[in-house]
């Protein structure tokens, strides 16, 4: 039988250096070698023996950093004029790059936890409702028409009327009568597509007078279309929207 060890907290040579940098509260671009490589020895003496290859690891780093720690204490020469390379820079990269591993696992393994507290509910919608299609295809009503086009001729009516208005009678006040509902405002609109089978549909907005007439006709057609008994179409590319009855209304 395989036997694993897991030495204390640490998992190979870069973790244990990574938690001595954190003990020590030191900057990983700027690694004391020399303190960092006695600490670092002192932790392998204490550790158990057992597992050869995983003890191997830890030696092989103690070898590169007792040479690090060398090179980082001998004397440079005095006609050096180059500056020579850090040796701490390849530890570094490779601390670095453990560390960004080691994170990208904690936070698997924190999801990996969170799946496992976690229960699915398995499919239960009726046949009916896995059955169902939509009574009316909405882009084969809009034939090519998008809705964003359609508001913006409504709000061009809209500017249209506000421009029209006289400044100085608008501040009058006046009784009006109650505002023409959906139902009414399709009830109206059934009548003018039994007289014409197709209408502008920026003329169709221009007829109201009132603000709030416009946006009530434009609801109405809206319901229209929901129902597949109008469709919007362009006989040219950026050419004028208009509407058409698919069947009696």
């Amino acid at each position: 039988m395989e036997l694993s060890v897991k030495l204390e907290v640490f998992e190979g040579p870069l973790d244990l250096l990574l938690n001595l940098l954190s003990k020590n509260k030191v900057n990983i671009y700027d690694i004391p070698i020399v303190e960092i490589t006695d600490q670092y020895l002192a932790c392998i003496r204490t550790m158990p023996n057992e597992d050869m290859d995983l003890m191997s690891e830890f030696l092989v780093m103690a070898a590169t950093l007792l040479d690090i720690k060398a090179r980082y204490l001998l004397p440079k020469e005095e006609n050096q004029e180059e500056e020579e390379e850090d040796p701490r820079a390849e530890l570094t990269e490779r601390l670095l790059q453990y560390k960004l591993y080691r994170s990208l696992a904690d936070e698997l393994s924190g999801l990996l936890e969170t799946s496992e507290r976690s229960f699915f509910k398995s499919r239960t919608l009726p046949p009916e409702v896995l059955s169902f299609e939509p009574p009316v295809n909405l882009d084969e009503l809009m034939n090519g028409v998008s809705l964003a086009q359609m508001q913006a001729v409504f709000e061009t009516v809209l500017r249209r009327k506000e421009d029209r208005r006289d400044p100085i009678r608008s501040e009058f006040r006046k009784i009006e009568k109650e505002e023409i509902s959906v139902e009414e405002k399709m009830a109206s609109l059934e009548t003018i597509f039994k007289a014409k089978n197709t209408v502008s549909f920026a003329e169709l907005l221009s007829e109201p007078d009132s603000r709030m007439e416009v946006v009530v006709t434009f609801l109405a057609v809206l319901e229209w279309m929901k129902l597949g008994r109008l469709y919007a179409f362009q006989e040219e590319n950026g050419g004028e929207i208009r509407l058409e009855r698919r069947e009696p209304l």
